[in-house]
């Protein structure tokens, strides 16, 4: 099939804005969408470890990342995804998606360019009623106004009973958004992070 000469445009752009590496998109990410972007660095391997261990594999049907950025942890989630299971990424980023789309090349991966406070929406689209986990990296201090509240809500109702919502932060203010939709929130701390990074889990159960 021979590609439009929009469509190879596209192509060659992408390329160039890729061609210095993951780092490279994650840092032009942060430039562009500074609010949505927590950090310049990616997450260690460290603070993957121990913000995934919680995670029951076996029985994960629907897992929910928000702003993969360039798929840092998404990579270590689809090693550790059922083959049957499915990963929904939710970025507002195009950049991002697109990256994901042609780094994984995994039929288990489906990766959107939206916002989280319409994942339950997003699901819906994809065939999906409810995730057994959500994951989030988002920097919910520095969202506009009445963003970060809405997505602690969608995500409460978008998660199965039982389900959790995983959440790394540079900054304790997260809980303030998440406490009034989750009746259990455990908390850890990891320092061999760039920057340090304190962790939660909630869940309705």
């Amino acid at each position: 099939m021979t590609l439009s000469a929009e469509q190879a445009e596209r192509n060659q752009a992408f390329t160039r804005r890729a061609a210095g590496g993951p780092l490279w998109m994650f840092f032009r990410g942060f430039i562009k969408h500074p609010v949505m972007v927590g950090s310049v660095i990616p997450s260690s391997k460290t603070l993957i470890d121990r913000m995934l261990e919680p995670v029951d594999w076996a029985n994960c049907r629907l897992f929910v990342e928000y702003g993969p950025g360039v798929g840092t942890f998404t990579q270590h989630i689809l090693q550790r995804l059922a083959p049957d299971a499915t990963l929904l990424t939710i970025d507002t980023n195009p950049d991002f998606t697109e990256y994901l789309r042609r780094k994984f090349t995994d039929s288990r991966l489906i990766a959107f360019t939206g916002s989280a406070a319409d994942v339950r929406q997003i699901m819906a689209d994809s065939g999906f009623k409810h995730a057994d986990y959500i994951l989030s990296g988002l920097p919910f201090s520095t969202l506009p106004p009445g963003v970060g509240p809405k997505i602690a809500k969608e995500t409460a109702e978008a998660l199965r009973p039982g389900g959790a919502f995983l959440v790394y932060q540079f900054s304790g203010k997260v809980r303030q958004f998440i406490a009034p939709f989750f009746m259990r929130i455990d908390t850890g701390f990891e320092w061999r992070n760039i920057p340090p990074a304190t962790l939660f889990w909630a869940s309705n159960a």
